[in-house]
């Protein structure tokens, strides 16, 4: 991120993750949900995500604010700091990485890894790879059952099938499937 991003106000996203002590999983869900609901409530907020725990009880969350300056507002903001203090003896905060993302990134991305992003250009060729099927399917399957509806009706179907489509099914798989490509490993 540099201080050209911070102008612009372009999106970021931070990816922050706790470590939380055994026995104590239940009650740090609980705080999850408290402090989310106090992020969502700050201004800039674009939402919060909790990602499932991965062994060694790693806790991720998401955090998508409007610009990198909310962002730093939130993170040195009373309210985060009197959550925080809630848990100090039962987890504890391991790590955090922020980016500035545009938006389809957070298909690429790989939570808890300090993995770039892809090329933009690969991230557009991969995603047309994705579209492209699916934009024919959508056309020659639900387009002519649909002529007859007034036009925002139509329109709103077209995102309403891919969107999804793309997010939960398409993308996941063929982003692993393009894993060597989008993700090159540097030769030792």
């Amino acid at each position: 991120m540099s201080a050209t991003d911070d102008q612009h106000g372009d999106p970021i996203t931070t990816v922050l993750t706790w470590q939380v002590r055994p026995g104590h999983e239940t009650e740090f869900e609980e705080w999850t949900r408290g402090i989310t609901r106090c992020a969502r409530q700050f201004p800039g907020n674009e939402g919060v995500s909790w990602l499932q725990p991965e062994e060694g009880n790693l806790f991720h969350a998401v955090l998508r604010f409007a610009d990198a300056r909310r962002l730093t507002e939130w993170l040195a903001s009373p309210e985060r700091a009197e959550w925080h203090a809630r848990i100090e003896d039962i987890a504890g905060e391991v790590s955090s990485e922020r980016q500035s993302t545009t938006g389809m990134e957070t298909w690429f991305s790989l939570p808890g890894t300090a993995v770039q992003s892809p090329a933009r250009w690969k991230m557009v060729l991969t995603t047309f790879l994705g579209a492209y099927p699916c934009t024919l399917l959508v056309q020659w399957l639900v387009t002519p059952r649909t002529a007859a509806w007034p036009l925002p009706l139509r329109a709103a179907v077209f995102p309403l099938i891919l969107l999804p489509l793309l997010t939960y099914v398409i993308m996941p798989r063929l982003s692993r499937l393009l894993r060597l490509w989008l993700y090159p490993t540097p030769d030792a």
